[in-house]
């Protein structure tokens, strides 16, 4: 997209939506660690926020998909798988994570993901790896490694366990991203998110429904709204604001300006959760954006 040829006013809006959803999506974390001080586990935290969230996503399948063409027999496993990697599987391994991480270090971990969807081309289909791009991978690794050492020390062994469990849920979206290209230029994005979300959320609470007796749903009322909270402001209304995002700045300039992500959540954990800020929190962090717009850059523009 060329920038001259986009309104100013829309170039504005466009920033402004991509700022607010990344900020929206990095709330996530946070309400997650606030609903654990209640005694929920991860099996119920997800399925209530799950649960919250299927309206809006079937709604959000249903409108993207008047007046086009019924799904394939591939479309429809093509959409369970996605909808199984993407966001289920992805989801539960993160609310899993958090039980044991700081929210900090959790969304630095997930922002790890533009890396192993490269290194997932590298294995599946023998795409080659730009110096910058692995300078990139390389700055953004150690910047990691830093924190996760420091958390090692503030918290002992289980953050390893919460460690694994957040760098499994991102690689699980990162197949998801590798196999979505062609599903999204048949289905459109919107389409595809609502269908793919909405398999999710039945597949989270067919979860609880499985392994947790019905009265695990008694949970405090604090669970609740934070799982509405959850469902609405951190989950539906991000994905609405950065696919309008995407269609007034371009792909490439919402990633960028995705990069406040981070950030916020170490900011809303230090205010919010009252997690320590520390000098290795912070160098870890500019680390990480640092290589991720070295990364993103090359990928943009070799």
């Amino acid at each position: 997209m060329d920038k001259a040829q986009v309104a100013p006013v829309n170039i504005a809006s466009g920033l402004i939506l991509a700022a607010l959803g990344a900020i929206a999506f990095s709330g996530k974390a946070i309400i997650v660690k606030l609903a654990y001080r209640y005694g929920v586990d991860a099996v119920t935290l997800i399925m209530y926020r799950m649960l919250f969230a299927l309206p809006i996503f079937v709604l959000m399948a249903w409108l993207a998909s008047r007046g086009k063409p019924a799904l394939t027999r591939q479309d429809y496993w093509g959409v369970l798988g996605l909808g199984f990697t993407g966001y289920y599987l992805a989801s539960f391994l993160d609310f899993a994570g958090l039980m044991y991480i700081s929210a900090s270090f959790e969304r630095l971990i997930l922002y790890l993901s533009p890396t192993l969807v490269l290194l997932l081309g590298r294995v599946l289909y023998k795409r080659r790896i730009q110096r910058q791009q692995a300078l990139g991978m390389a700055v953004s690794y150690f910047g990691v490694m830093l924190v996760f050492g420091h958390e090692i020390k503030l918290e002992g062994a289980d953050v390893v366990w919460g460690a694994l469990l957040v760098l499994l849920s991102t690689v699980s979206y990162a197949i998801y991203l590798s196999f979505s290209g062609e599903l999204v230029q048949r289905l459109g994005s919107l389409r595809l998110v609502g269908l793919a979300t909405s398999v999710a959320c039945l597949l989270c609470i067919g979860q609880f429904v499985l392994l947790r007796p019905m009265s695990a749903t008694l949970v405090a009322p604090e669970v609740i709204w934070l799982s509405v909270l959850n469902a609405t402001l951190c989950t539906a209304a991000p994905v609405l604001m950065v696919m309008m995002a995407i269609e007034r700045i371009g792909a490439s300039l919402a990633a960028q300006t995705g990069m406040i992500g981070p950030m916020s959540t170490i900011l809303m954990g230090v205010v919010i959760l009252g997690e320590p800020f520390t000098v290795w929190v912070g160098f870890g962090t500019l680390l990480v954006l640092a290589g991720i717009f070295l990364f993103t850059r090359r990928a943009h523009h070799g």
